[in-house]
């Protein structure tokens, strides 16, 4: 049944209780990223930290998934850890598909449980255990022990974190399914402040396609698109892995905590390096045709006997960048053998590989000993980074600790600023130049898909600040529209303005057509001026001295150019997240500011 309010399950861990609300917002922010910043209008306090029992935790879908292919992601919105102001990260794998149907547009979990607990949540139910015994469990083994408390068909979708989310990692993710993570900006460690071990999401009843010729007609024709043209075989094929290659010789891939932005060491771990030694299968998300999962395999052998052991693990182009480049490892079986123990850990693998890039280097360089790092961190040994990363998500001592509050707040006690690589967070895989690192270090969730700033600098070598500034603007507009669908971004080539608009016309919502752009840009002010709400100051955002050092295919980075371009971007943020005359009507959280932790 289409309808023009969203269906909100509201779990309080603290009381026990759950309600089920009928918010009205449907024409104003459409779903997925606009409902969640919505959510959190109405459930959070901007007055109060991140660990605030009282914070949400919130789980949003689109008005699209469950109906067409690759509308399979999920919306996790919270109060970061990492800068102690909202923040999204996005997930696939069955979760979006559970929750639509579970009957439900929303899940907001609020308060804390006495003890660590798990929750399962459906149409019908609410079941909350005690799963005490489970602390400690890492999040491979917790998985394996939710499936059997909670049994359910393949509409079930099991979220879970690891020891590094109960430790409060500013960077611990929420591991979904198999294979699939809220990666970024610490939504494990909301989890973990609020005693939350797991959430599964039973979809336990069903829901009616749409009637008449439209909708089967144009399913057809997206999944043709989808499946039978090439626009989407780079990523059933090698998948992101493919980019190792074409960055290393653009002289954009991040090496040896970006002391070099290429290697010739680089094909050992190349997409085509990963698929014929070790691929063992596809994988995809529910609801999604394409397969862009990719499952390699580790072998260890048992130290009593001649029998090997062998796990599955699921790489692409960032995890391997993160613990292959970055740490120059360059065997693509101990690259998964490091992403195996991240895996288990419940870190995100992205931020776990920098900061133990720049932990090398600062060894180093000598702004730490070994009595910090506990292990003798050396390019290349994966053995020791194995070691390094369990450290890391049981912070086994001070300086772990710190560590997995952030690479740079490590730097700041320790020394080493100046190469710390983080652009916000600790980088993605992308060395391609200004654009890039103007986009991430000052983008609204501090990711590379925030907007296509690697992309743009790919492209274009001349260095043009107004051309660049709009390229940012709008294609971030763009993402935000299918974030608020919520779609996967790698169909955003088959999800132009009019297809959308042909789908929401499909499936009953062809009242919001029109509007796509003017949601687009609300939800847009929306999202930047609850962070500035929140304390953010992109003005004074420092993009460290190891990005003004490299060379890429243009040549050495101008620093006047980057400078001048994160100053009007800047300037663009303060004016879109000021308050704008069309919310006048709407209250902000607080008149109080909280300076970020």
């Amino acid at each position: 049944m289409i309808r023009d309010f969203f269906r909100v399950m509201v779990v309080d861990l603290t009381t026990g209780k759950t309600r089920l609300k009928e918010i009205p917002g449907r024409a104003e922010y459409l779903g997925g990223s606009g409902l969640a910043a919505h959510l959190f209008r109405e459930f959070g306090h901007i007055d109060r930290d991140w660990d605030d029992p009282e914070q949400p935790l919130i789980f949003a879908i689109g008005p699209l998934t469950g109906y067409f292919p690759l509308m399979s992601k999920t919306c996790c919105a919270f109060r970061s850890p990492y800068h102690n102001q909202y923040t999204e990260s996005y997930a696939g794998g069955k979760s979006a598909l559970s929750l639509r149907f579970a009957d439900l547009d929303a899940l907001v979990v609020t308060g804390k449980a006495k003890r660590l607990t798990a929750v399962c949540v459906g149409s019908r139910l609410v079941d909350v255990r005690d799963v005490e015994y489970m602390r400690g469990f890492d999040a491979i083994q917790t998985g394996r022990v939710l499936r059997k408390i909670f049994p359910g068909s393949g509409r079930r979708s099991i979220m879970r974190i690891g020891p590094a989310g109960e430790n409060l990692s500013a960077y611990a993710c929420i591991n979904v399914d198999t294979f699939r993570h809220f990666g970024r900006m610490g939504g494990g460690a909301v989890m973990g402040a609020k005693n939350l071990k797991a959430i599964c999401v039973l979809g336990d009843r069903g829901f009616d396609l749409p009637e008449g010729k439209a909708y089967p007609k144009l399913y057809k024709h997206i999944f043709e698109q989808l499946t039978t043209t090439e626009m989407m075989a780079k990523y059933h094929g090698l998948g992101t892995a493919v980019n190792i290659n074409p960055l290393n010789a653009l002289k954009s891939l991040p090496w040896k905590n970006l002391q070099q932005t290429s290697s010739p060491e680089a094909e050992k771990i190349s997409g085509e390096t990963f698929a014929d030694d070790t691929l063992l299968r596809n994988a995809a998300c529910a609801g999604c045709p394409v397969g862009c999962i990719h499952v390699g395999f580790v072998r260890e052998q048992f130290q009593t006997n001649n029998q090997y052991l062998y796990r599955q693990v699921g790489y692409d182009y960032e995890p391997i960048f993160s613990c292959g480049g970055m740490l120059e490892v360059t065997e693509a079986p101990e690259v998964l053998r490091i992403l195996d123990v991240i895996e288990k850990e419940g870190l995100d693998c992205m931020s776990a590989g920098v900061a133990l890039a720049w932990a090398t280097e600062a060894l180093e360089k000598g702004a730490i000993s070994e009595n910090e790092t506990l292990e003798p961190l050396k390019w290349g040994d994966s053995e020791t980074y194995m070691r390094a990363v369990e450290h890391l998500g049981r912070q086994d001592n001070d300086f772990y600790r710190l560590l997995a509050q952030g690479t740079m707040k490590c730097a700041k006690r320790y020394g080493g600023e100046d190469y710390a690589c983080v652009l916000g967070q600790e980088m993605a895989g992308y060395a391609t130049g200004e654009v890039f690192f103007v986009a991430e270090g000052l983008g609204f969730r501090h990711s590379h898909l925030d907007s296509g700033g690697y992309a743009y600098d790919q492209k274009h070598d001349e260095k043009d600040v107004d051309k660049a500034l709009n390229f940012l603007l709008q294609d971030g507009r763009e993402r935000i529209v299918l974030n608020c669908m919520v779609g996967c971004l790698f169909s955003r080539g088959v999800y132009k303005d009019d297809l959308l608009a042909e789908a929401l016309e499909s499936v009953g919502y062809g009242e919001l057509n029109g509007s796509m752009e003017d949601i687009g840009r609300r939800v847009q002010r929306m999202r930047w001026r609850l962070r500035l709400e929140m304390g953010y100051r992109p003005d004074e955002v420092v993009i460290p001295k190891r990005y003004t050092e490299i060379t890429t295919w243009k040549g050495p980075v101008d620093v006047d150019y980057m400078d001048a371009l994160r100053r009007a971007y800047a300037a663009k943020i303060m004016e879109m997240g000021a308050p704008p005359e069309d919310e006048g009507t709407q209250a902000p959280l607080s008149t109080a500011k909280k300076t970020p932790s």
